[in-house]
Protein backbone atom coordinates (compact mmCIF):
# COMPACT_ATOMS: atom_id res chain seq x y z
CA UNK A 1 0.00 0.00 0.00
CA UNK A 2 2.45 2.72 -0.55
CA UNK A 3 1.83 3.07 -4.06
CA UNK A 4 2.05 6.58 -4.96
CA UNK A 5 -0.81 6.14 -8.14
CA UNK A 6 -2.37 9.56 -9.09
CA UNK A 7 -0.51 12.16 -7.60
CA UNK A 8 2.21 10.66 -6.10
CA UNK A 9 0.82 11.13 -2.85
CA UNK A 10 1.71 8.28 -0.57
CA UNK A 11 -1.42 6.65 1.80
CA UNK A 12 0.70 6.51 4.71
CA UNK A 13 3.79 7.34 6.63
CA UNK A 14 5.61 5.06 9.68
CA UNK A 15 5.63 7.84 12.61
CA UNK A 16 8.93 7.24 12.71
CA UNK A 17 9.18 9.49 9.32
CA UNK A 18 6.29 11.75 9.98
CA UNK A 19 6.86 15.01 10.20
CA UNK A 20 4.17 15.74 12.88
CA UNK A 21 4.11 19.45 11.89
CA UNK A 22 2.56 18.08 8.08
CA UNK A 23 1.75 14.77 8.32
CA UNK A 24 0.60 14.57 4.72
CA UNK A 25 0.61 17.59 1.53
CA UNK A 26 -3.22 18.14 0.42
CA UNK A 27 -3.96 16.33 -3.48
CA UNK A 28 -6.37 14.81 -4.59
CA UNK A 29 -9.37 13.37 -2.42
CA UNK A 30 -11.37 10.06 -2.03
CA UNK A 31 -14.17 10.24 0.75
CA UNK A 32 -15.02 6.76 2.17
CA UNK A 33 -18.30 5.62 2.50
CA UNK A 34 -18.56 5.44 6.35
CA UNK A 35 -21.42 7.92 6.44
CA UNK A 36 -21.54 8.26 10.41
CA UNK A 37 -19.73 11.66 10.67
CA UNK A 38 -22.43 14.90 10.63
CA UNK A 39 -22.19 17.65 8.23
CA UNK A 40 -23.99 20.71 8.23
CA UNK A 41 -27.32 19.98 7.48
CA UNK A 42 -27.41 17.47 10.35
CA UNK A 43 -26.04 20.26 12.72
CA UNK A 44 -28.62 23.07 11.24
CA UNK A 45 -31.40 20.57 12.38
CA UNK A 46 -30.13 21.15 15.89
CA UNK A 47 -31.90 24.24 15.84
CA UNK A 48 -35.42 23.72 17.46
CA UNK A 49 -38.25 25.28 14.81
CA UNK A 50 -35.53 25.98 12.36
CA UNK A 51 -36.26 26.01 8.60
CA UNK A 52 -33.16 25.36 6.09
CA UNK A 53 -33.21 26.80 2.79
CA UNK A 54 -30.03 26.15 0.75
CA UNK A 55 -29.16 28.03 -2.52
CA UNK A 56 -26.66 26.12 -4.91
CA UNK A 57 -26.58 24.24 -8.36
CA UNK A 58 -28.24 21.49 -8.25
CA UNK A 59 -25.10 18.98 -8.40
CA UNK A 60 -24.73 19.85 -4.33
CA UNK A 61 -28.47 19.88 -3.82
CA UNK A 62 -28.98 16.15 -4.93
CA UNK A 63 -26.83 15.51 -1.58
CA UNK A 64 -28.36 18.20 0.69
CA UNK A 65 -31.97 16.70 -0.08
CA UNK A 66 -30.79 13.53 0.50
CA UNK A 67 -29.34 14.03 3.46
CA UNK A 68 -32.72 15.90 5.11
CA UNK A 69 -35.00 12.77 3.41
CA UNK A 70 -33.21 10.60 5.17
CA UNK A 71 -32.84 12.07 8.65
CA UNK A 72 -36.70 12.20 8.26
CA UNK A 73 -36.61 16.13 8.30
CA UNK A 74 -37.56 16.92 4.43
CA UNK A 75 -40.25 19.06 5.50
CA UNK A 76 -37.76 21.46 7.30
CA UNK A 77 -35.51 22.02 4.12
CA UNK A 78 -35.90 23.85 1.10
CA UNK A 79 -33.98 25.02 -1.89
CA UNK A 80 -32.98 27.46 -4.58
CA UNK A 81 -31.54 26.21 -8.03
CA UNK A 82 -28.81 27.62 -8.96
CA UNK A 83 -27.83 27.73 -12.96
CA UNK A 84 -24.85 29.15 -14.53
CA UNK A 85 -27.20 32.26 -16.45
CA UNK A 86 -27.85 33.36 -12.70
CA UNK A 87 -24.02 34.21 -12.15
CA UNK A 88 -23.64 36.81 -15.22
CA UNK A 89 -27.18 38.49 -15.51
CA UNK A 90 -26.82 40.53 -12.63
CA UNK A 91 -29.58 39.09 -10.30
CA UNK A 92 -28.01 36.63 -8.26
CA UNK A 93 -29.25 38.66 -4.99
CA UNK A 94 -32.28 39.09 -6.02
CA UNK A 95 -32.97 35.67 -7.48
CA UNK A 96 -32.29 34.68 -3.61
CA UNK A 97 -34.47 37.00 -1.90
CA UNK A 98 -37.31 36.56 -4.55
CA UNK A 99 -36.91 32.65 -3.92
CA UNK A 100 -36.69 33.00 -0.17
CA UNK A 101 -40.05 34.93 0.06
CA UNK A 102 -41.89 32.50 -2.14
CA UNK A 103 -40.25 29.71 -0.15
CA UNK A 104 -41.96 31.52 3.30
CA UNK A 105 -45.09 31.82 1.51
CA UNK A 106 -45.77 28.73 0.45
CA UNK A 107 -45.15 27.17 4.37
CA UNK A 108 -47.62 26.46 6.51
CA UNK A 109 -46.22 27.75 9.42
CA UNK A 110 -43.50 30.93 9.63
CA UNK A 111 -40.64 29.54 11.45
CA UNK A 112 -38.91 31.94 13.90
CA UNK A 113 -35.51 30.99 12.08
CA UNK A 114 -34.42 30.51 8.55
CA UNK A 115 -30.88 29.25 7.79
CA UNK A 116 -29.87 30.35 4.50
CA UNK A 117 -26.59 28.10 2.85
CA UNK A 118 -25.26 29.79 0.34
CA UNK A 119 -22.22 27.77 -1.88
CA UNK A 120 -18.69 28.42 -2.92
CA UNK A 121 -20.04 29.81 -6.21
CA UNK A 122 -21.58 32.45 -4.64
CA UNK A 123 -18.67 33.46 -2.71
CA UNK A 124 -16.57 33.03 -6.29
CA UNK A 125 -18.58 35.54 -7.69
CA UNK A 126 -18.72 38.06 -4.72
CA UNK A 127 -22.33 37.68 -3.94
CA UNK A 128 -23.26 40.41 -1.22
CA UNK A 129 -24.35 38.07 1.66
CA UNK A 130 -24.56 40.78 3.98
CA UNK A 131 -27.61 42.72 1.98
CA UNK A 132 -29.78 39.93 1.29
CA UNK A 133 -29.91 38.84 4.57
CA UNK A 134 -30.54 42.72 5.09
CA UNK A 135 -33.29 42.51 2.80
CA UNK A 136 -34.70 39.28 3.91
CA UNK A 137 -35.12 40.77 7.38
CA UNK A 138 -36.67 43.98 5.98
CA UNK A 139 -39.52 41.96 3.95
CA UNK A 140 -39.46 39.41 7.33
CA UNK A 141 -38.96 40.76 10.51
CA UNK A 142 -40.49 38.20 12.48
CA UNK A 143 -37.88 35.82 11.43
CA UNK A 144 -34.46 35.65 12.24
CA UNK A 145 -32.14 35.13 9.33
CA UNK A 146 -28.96 33.53 9.70
CA UNK A 147 -26.31 33.45 7.27
CA UNK A 148 -24.70 29.69 6.49
CA UNK A 149 -22.43 28.72 4.09
CA UNK A 150 -21.52 25.57 2.14
CA UNK A 151 -18.63 26.08 0.38
CA UNK A 152 -15.51 23.33 0.47
CA UNK A 153 -13.16 26.12 -0.02
CA UNK A 154 -13.33 27.17 3.80
CA UNK A 155 -11.75 23.85 5.01
CA UNK A 156 -8.32 25.90 4.22
CA UNK A 157 -9.67 28.78 6.83
CA UNK A 158 -12.65 27.99 8.97
CA UNK A 159 -13.93 24.97 7.88
CA UNK A 160 -17.57 24.30 7.02
CA UNK A 161 -18.32 22.23 10.26
CA UNK A 162 -17.22 24.99 12.83
CA UNK A 163 -18.54 27.76 11.06
CA UNK A 164 -21.90 26.01 10.88
CA UNK A 165 -21.47 25.26 14.74
CA UNK A 166 -20.62 28.73 15.40
CA UNK A 167 -23.73 30.39 13.45
CA UNK A 168 -25.88 27.69 15.39
CA UNK A 169 -25.55 30.63 18.16
CA UNK A 170 -26.90 33.53 15.86
CA UNK A 171 -30.09 33.87 16.67
CA UNK A 172 -29.72 34.08 19.82
CA UNK A 173 -30.03 37.64 21.23
CA UNK A 174 -28.87 39.31 24.72
CA UNK A 175 -29.84 38.38 27.71
CA UNK A 176 -29.27 39.10 31.72
CA UNK A 177 -26.66 36.58 32.00
CA UNK A 178 -27.02 34.21 34.96
CA UNK A 179 -24.66 33.40 37.39
CA UNK A 180 -25.46 29.31 37.97
CA UNK A 181 -26.24 28.75 34.35
CA UNK A 182 -23.47 27.19 32.36
CA UNK A 183 -23.71 25.88 28.82
CA UNK A 184 -22.01 23.49 26.55
CA UNK A 185 -21.51 24.48 23.07
CA UNK A 186 -20.17 23.23 20.15
CA UNK A 187 -21.30 19.44 20.39
CA UNK A 188 -23.64 17.57 18.23
CA UNK A 189 -24.61 15.28 20.71
CA UNK A 190 -25.43 15.52 24.68
CA UNK A 191 -22.68 14.87 27.10
CA UNK A 192 -22.36 11.67 28.52
CA UNK A 193 -24.43 12.02 32.24
CA UNK A 194 -21.96 10.14 34.28
CA UNK A 195 -19.15 12.43 33.21
CA UNK A 196 -16.83 13.98 35.69
CA UNK A 197 -17.62 17.41 33.44
CA UNK A 198 -21.25 16.92 34.13
CA UNK A 199 -21.33 15.81 37.91
CA UNK A 200 -18.49 19.09 38.88
CA UNK A 201 -21.18 21.59 37.03
CA UNK A 202 -24.68 19.72 39.00
CA UNK A 203 -22.59 19.56 42.67
CA UNK A 204 -21.81 23.55 42.14
CA UNK A 205 -25.42 23.67 41.84
CA UNK A 206 -25.13 25.05 38.31
CA UNK A 207 -28.20 24.81 35.39
CA UNK A 208 -26.77 22.93 32.73
CA UNK A 209 -27.51 24.04 28.86
CA UNK A 210 -27.02 22.68 25.95
CA UNK A 211 -28.68 22.94 21.98
CA UNK A 212 -28.74 19.05 21.60
CA UNK A 213 -31.17 18.87 24.86
CA UNK A 214 -33.30 21.88 23.85
CA UNK A 215 -37.11 21.13 22.45
CA UNK A 216 -38.30 24.44 21.52
CA UNK A 217 -37.28 27.46 19.86
CA UNK A 218 -37.95 29.45 23.40
CA UNK A 219 -35.52 26.87 25.41
CA UNK A 220 -33.13 27.49 22.71
CA UNK A 221 -33.52 31.62 23.36
CA UNK A 222 -32.58 30.85 26.88
CA UNK A 223 -29.22 29.22 25.53
CA UNK A 224 -28.12 33.24 25.96
CA UNK A 225 -28.77 33.40 29.92
CA UNK A 226 -25.71 31.50 29.98
CA UNK A 227 -22.86 33.22 32.01
CA UNK A 228 -20.02 30.43 31.31
CA UNK A 229 -20.08 28.49 28.47
CA UNK A 230 -17.44 25.00 27.72
CA UNK A 231 -16.72 23.60 24.45
CA UNK A 232 -14.76 20.49 24.63
CA UNK A 233 -14.91 19.80 20.68
CA UNK A 234 -12.18 21.53 18.51
CA UNK A 235 -14.95 22.51 15.96
CA UNK A 236 -16.67 24.16 18.91
CA UNK A 237 -14.20 26.11 19.61
CA UNK A 238 -15.32 29.40 17.44
CA UNK A 239 -19.31 29.49 18.70
CA UNK A 240 -17.65 29.95 22.60
CA UNK A 241 -15.20 32.48 21.28
CA UNK A 242 -18.13 34.11 19.65
CA UNK A 243 -20.79 33.80 22.34
CA UNK A 244 -18.17 35.33 24.25
CA UNK A 245 -17.97 38.30 22.06
CA UNK A 246 -22.09 38.76 21.13
CA UNK A 247 -22.88 37.95 24.61
CA UNK A 248 -20.38 38.40 26.82
CA UNK A 249 -20.44 34.71 28.93
CA UNK A 250 -17.20 33.57 29.76
CA UNK A 251 -15.46 30.80 27.06
CA UNK A 252 -13.77 27.84 28.65
CA UNK A 253 -12.54 25.45 26.25
CA UNK A 254 -11.72 22.21 27.56
CA UNK A 255 -10.90 19.91 24.91
CA UNK A 256 -11.96 16.05 25.35
CA UNK A 257 -8.49 14.27 26.84
CA UNK A 258 -7.13 10.90 27.18
CA UNK A 259 -4.11 11.97 29.31
CA UNK A 260 -4.93 11.36 32.97
CA UNK A 261 -3.38 14.84 33.59
CA UNK A 262 -4.82 16.23 31.19
CA UNK A 263 -8.21 15.43 32.54
CA UNK A 264 -7.53 16.49 36.03
CA UNK A 265 -5.55 19.86 34.83
CA UNK A 266 -9.00 20.35 32.53
CA UNK A 267 -11.55 19.90 35.95
CA UNK A 268 -8.89 22.17 37.93
CA UNK A 269 -9.79 24.84 35.26
CA UNK A 270 -13.66 24.42 35.42
CA UNK A 271 -13.74 24.08 39.23
CA UNK A 272 -11.29 27.33 39.43
CA UNK A 273 -14.19 29.23 37.32
CA UNK A 274 -16.52 27.85 39.26
CA UNK A 275 -15.26 29.05 42.53
CA UNK A 276 -15.30 25.47 43.86
CA UNK A 277 -12.71 22.70 45.41
CA UNK A 278 -11.68 20.06 42.72
CA UNK A 279 -13.10 16.72 44.22
CA UNK A 280 -11.24 13.71 44.38
CA UNK A 281 -11.04 11.89 41.48
CA UNK A 282 -8.91 8.92 42.01
CA UNK A 283 -11.67 6.94 42.08
CA UNK A 284 -12.94 7.80 38.71
CA UNK A 285 -9.40 6.99 37.71
CA UNK A 286 -9.13 3.50 39.78
CA UNK A 287 -12.36 2.55 37.29
CA UNK A 288 -11.16 4.02 34.05
CA UNK A 289 -7.69 2.12 34.59
CA UNK A 290 -9.96 -1.02 35.91
CA UNK A 291 -11.54 -1.14 32.47
CA UNK A 292 -8.31 -0.95 30.47
CA UNK A 293 -6.93 -3.72 32.17
CA UNK A 294 -10.25 -5.40 31.49
CA UNK A 295 -10.26 -4.45 27.86
CA UNK A 296 -6.20 -5.72 27.55
CA UNK A 297 -7.05 -8.91 28.88
CA UNK A 298 -10.00 -10.09 26.73
CA UNK A 299 -8.64 -7.99 23.47
CA UNK A 300 -4.51 -9.52 23.89
CA UNK A 301 -2.60 -8.50 21.33
CA UNK A 302 -5.05 -7.98 18.53
CA UNK A 303 -3.50 -5.16 16.39
CA UNK A 304 -5.62 -1.75 16.91
CA UNK A 305 -6.36 0.45 14.44
CA UNK A 306 -7.84 4.38 15.70
CA UNK A 307 -9.65 6.70 13.27
CA UNK A 308 -9.50 10.65 13.77
CA UNK A 309 -13.46 10.40 13.35
CA UNK A 310 -13.90 8.62 16.32
CA UNK A 311 -12.27 10.50 19.14
CA UNK A 312 -10.88 14.18 18.39
CA UNK A 313 -7.69 13.60 19.71
CA UNK A 314 -6.34 9.85 18.14
CA UNK A 315 -2.49 10.08 19.09
CA UNK A 316 -3.33 10.70 22.67
CA UNK A 317 -5.90 7.63 22.75
CA UNK A 318 -3.06 5.55 20.79
CA UNK A 319 -0.55 6.85 23.93
CA UNK A 320 -3.15 5.64 26.54
CA UNK A 321 -3.61 2.28 25.17
CA UNK A 322 0.44 1.78 23.96
CA UNK A 323 0.69 2.48 28.08
CA UNK A 324 -1.47 -0.10 29.40
CA UNK A 325 -0.22 -2.59 26.45
CA UNK A 326 -2.42 -2.75 23.68
CA UNK A 327 -1.06 -3.32 20.36
CA UNK A 328 -1.79 -0.30 18.34
CA UNK A 329 -0.42 -0.26 15.00
CA UNK A 330 -2.21 2.28 13.09
CA UNK A 331 -3.41 5.86 12.78
CA UNK A 332 -5.98 7.55 10.75
CA UNK A 333 -5.71 10.95 10.52
CA UNK A 334 -4.94 14.46 8.90
CA UNK A 335 -3.09 16.22 11.44
CA UNK A 336 -1.68 15.71 14.68
CA UNK A 337 -1.89 19.66 15.62
CA UNK A 338 -2.01 19.65 19.97
CA UNK A 339 -1.28 16.35 20.54
CA UNK A 340 2.77 16.73 19.61
CA UNK A 341 3.51 15.08 22.97
CA UNK A 342 1.38 12.31 22.46
CA UNK A 343 3.43 11.79 19.09
CA UNK A 344 6.24 11.62 20.26
CA UNK A 345 6.16 9.70 22.90
CA UNK A 346 4.39 7.00 20.73
CA UNK A 347 7.39 7.80 18.00
CA UNK A 348 9.57 6.50 20.65
CA UNK A 349 7.53 3.28 21.92
CA UNK A 350 7.10 2.28 18.25
CA UNK A 351 8.33 3.80 15.76
CA UNK A 352 7.03 1.70 13.12
CA UNK A 353 3.05 2.87 14.06
CA UNK A 354 1.83 3.57 10.39
CA UNK A 355 -0.42 6.58 10.26
CA UNK A 356 -3.26 6.84 7.22
CA UNK A 357 -4.01 9.74 5.04
CA UNK A 358 -7.93 9.37 5.35
CA UNK A 359 -8.70 11.17 2.13
CA UNK A 360 -5.90 10.38 -0.23
CA UNK A 361 -7.28 8.81 -3.58
CA UNK A 362 -5.22 5.91 -3.47
CA UNK A 363 -6.77 4.78 -0.07
CA UNK A 364 -9.71 3.94 -2.72
CA UNK A 365 -8.23 0.52 -2.54
CA UNK A 366 -7.53 0.29 0.95
CA UNK A 367 -10.65 -2.12 1.82
CA UNK A 368 -9.44 -4.26 -1.23
CA UNK A 369 -6.36 -5.25 0.07
CA UNK A 370 -5.49 -8.32 2.62
CA UNK A 371 -5.47 -7.26 6.21
CA UNK A 372 -4.70 -9.16 9.26
CA UNK A 373 -7.45 -9.14 11.60
CA UNK A 374 -8.00 -5.53 13.34
CA UNK A 375 -10.07 -4.11 15.72
CA UNK A 376 -10.93 -0.52 14.87
CA UNK A 377 -11.96 2.33 16.79
CA UNK A 378 -14.18 4.57 14.32
CA UNK A 379 -15.99 3.49 11.12
CA UNK A 380 -13.01 5.15 8.42
CA UNK A 381 -10.66 2.50 10.52
CA UNK A 382 -13.64 0.27 9.58
CA UNK A 383 -13.97 0.82 6.07
CA UNK A 384 -10.36 0.80 5.74
CA UNK A 385 -9.36 -2.44 7.40
CA UNK A 386 -12.35 -3.84 6.34
CA UNK A 387 -13.49 -5.32 9.43
CA UNK A 388 -16.29 -5.93 11.79
CA UNK A 389 -15.12 -5.42 15.08
CA UNK A 390 -15.11 -1.72 15.44
CA UNK A 391 -16.17 0.77 18.05
CA UNK A 392 -19.06 2.42 16.06
CA UNK A 393 -18.74 6.04 17.87
CA UNK A 394 -17.85 9.61 16.10
CA UNK A 395 -16.57 12.87 17.49
CA UNK A 396 -15.66 10.89 21.28
CA UNK A 397 -19.28 9.88 21.58
CA UNK A 398 -20.47 12.27 23.87
CA UNK A 399 -17.97 10.61 26.02
CA UNK A 400 -15.41 12.82 28.76
CA UNK A 401 -13.00 11.89 30.75
CA UNK A 402 -12.28 9.08 32.87
CA UNK A 403 -15.83 8.24 32.43
CA UNK A 404 -15.42 8.06 28.64
CA UNK A 405 -12.15 6.48 28.88
CA UNK A 406 -14.10 3.81 31.07
CA UNK A 407 -16.68 3.70 28.51
CA UNK A 408 -14.96 2.89 25.43
CA UNK A 409 -12.64 0.50 27.13
CA UNK A 410 -15.83 -1.23 27.51
CA UNK A 411 -16.85 -0.91 23.82
CA UNK A 412 -13.99 -2.15 22.73
CA UNK A 413 -14.35 -5.62 24.71
CA UNK A 414 -17.99 -5.21 23.18
CA UNK A 415 -16.68 -4.85 19.66
CA UNK A 416 -13.77 -7.63 20.35
CA UNK A 417 -16.56 -9.92 21.23
CA UNK A 418 -19.76 -9.02 19.01
CA UNK A 419 -18.91 -8.41 15.37
CA UNK A 420 -21.16 -5.97 13.30
CA UNK A 421 -22.12 -5.81 10.03
CA UNK A 422 -20.35 -3.00 8.89
CA UNK A 423 -21.73 -2.60 5.47
CA UNK A 424 -24.93 -1.97 7.12
CA UNK A 425 -23.65 0.49 9.88
CA UNK A 426 -21.77 2.72 8.20
CA UNK A 427 -24.06 3.35 5.40
CA UNK A 428 -26.37 5.03 7.28
CA UNK A 429 -25.68 8.92 7.25
CA UNK A 430 -25.59 11.16 10.37
CA UNK A 431 -24.95 8.82 13.39
CA UNK A 432 -27.27 9.20 16.07
CA UNK A 433 -30.19 10.97 13.65
CA UNK A 434 -32.99 9.00 12.67
CA UNK A 435 -33.18 7.99 9.48
CA UNK A 436 -35.25 6.29 6.30
CA UNK A 437 -32.80 4.10 5.93
CA UNK A 438 -33.02 1.38 9.05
Amino acid sequence: MSRTDGLDKPCFVKIKDANRDELFASGLEYNPPARGMWNIVHSGMLLPGAHEIFACAQGCLRGVILTAAEMLELDRLSWISVSESDMFDGTLESDIVDGVCEIIEKLDKKPPVILLYLSCIHLFVGVDFEAIISELSQKHPEITFVDCYMTPTMRQTVSPVAKMSSQLYCALKPLPLKDKVVGIVGNDRATDEDSELVKIIRSAGCELRDITLCKTFEEYLTLAECSLNISYIPTGFLAGEDLEHRLGANHLHLPARYSYEGIKDNYKRLCDELGIDMPDFSHDEAAAEKSLLKAKEIIGDTPIAIDFTAVTRPFELAWLLCEHGFNVKHIIADSAAGEEDSFDKLCAHDPEIKIWYAVNVNMLEMPEQDHEHILAVGQKAAYYFATDSFVNIIVNGGYYGFSGIAKIADLMIDAYNTPKDRREVLRLKGMGCASCLV
